[in-house]
């Protein structure tokens, strides 16, 4: 017969995601330095043993917690995306899909942007060194991909790191304005997605040669 976990009880795994989530909670409203493993473990409803059971340490928990909201699969499924329209040499399905991944990610939960916010203002370096390594080869990925289409002479020669600051830079002020400090969002997210990349293409995309009018006689 299968085992049961006792009522009111949880196993290892569901024991794990609850510390992880109430850890979450915490540091994106407090910071790193403001937390304390004390007050994770209360709202779990479990001793401070129990987190240091899990956990070796207070920093071991907040990797954790990086590690859990930055999981692979996510990574995946993005990068999965973004070269598909690499291949395809969709311009402006690339940029459109970025936007509309930092739209949602806001939407869906803003807790880890609050936490990467907090390791910036703290100078956190276990924070930062963690989004230098999730973002970097994503980063160096489009910066290839944009150098190879201003070759081709589809894009503007504009520093790919400016068109990349760009896109997050529209879509992340967009998104704390309105899910951070309360201004309203006047239009669903994927006509926001759609008029931010068509300021993006606007700005850096290569114009086609106007055809000659013939002089009149």
């Amino acid at each position: 017969m299968p085992a049961h976990t006792a009522p009111g009880r949880l196993n290892a795994t569901d024991r794990r995601h609850q510390l992880l989530e109430a850890a979450l909670d915490f540091f994106s409203r407090k910071g790193f330095e403001g937390t304390t493993t004390k007050e994770i473990a209360a709202a779990a409803g479990v001793t401070e043993a129990i987190v240091f059971r899990h956990f070796l340490s207070k920093q071991a928990l907040y990797q954790a917690v990086l590690d859990h909201c930055h999981g692979s699969s996510k990574t995946q499924k993005f990068l999965a995306a973004i070269r598909a329209c690499m291949l395809r040499k969709d311009d402006l399905a690339l940029f459109r899909y970025i936007f509309s991944a930092v739209l949602r990610s806001f939407r869906e939960d803003p807790r880890m942007e609050r936490l990467l916010l907090f390791a910036a203002l703290e100078g956190h370096e276990q924070g930062l060194a963690h989004v230098r390594e999730v973002s970097n080869p994503i980063y160096e990925l489009l910066r290839e991909y944009i150098l190879g289409r201003q070759s081709e002479g589809k894009l503007r020669n504009i520093a790919p790191s400016l068109i990349l600051i760009a896109i997050s830079g529209m879509a992340k002020q967009y998104a704390m304005l309105t899910q951070m400090f309360g201004y309203p969002a006047d239009m669903p997210d994927e006509n926001v997605a759609d008029a931010m990349t068509a300021i993006l293409m606007a700005g850096i995309q290569t114009q086609p040669p106007r055809a000659r009018t013939r002089a009149r006689k």
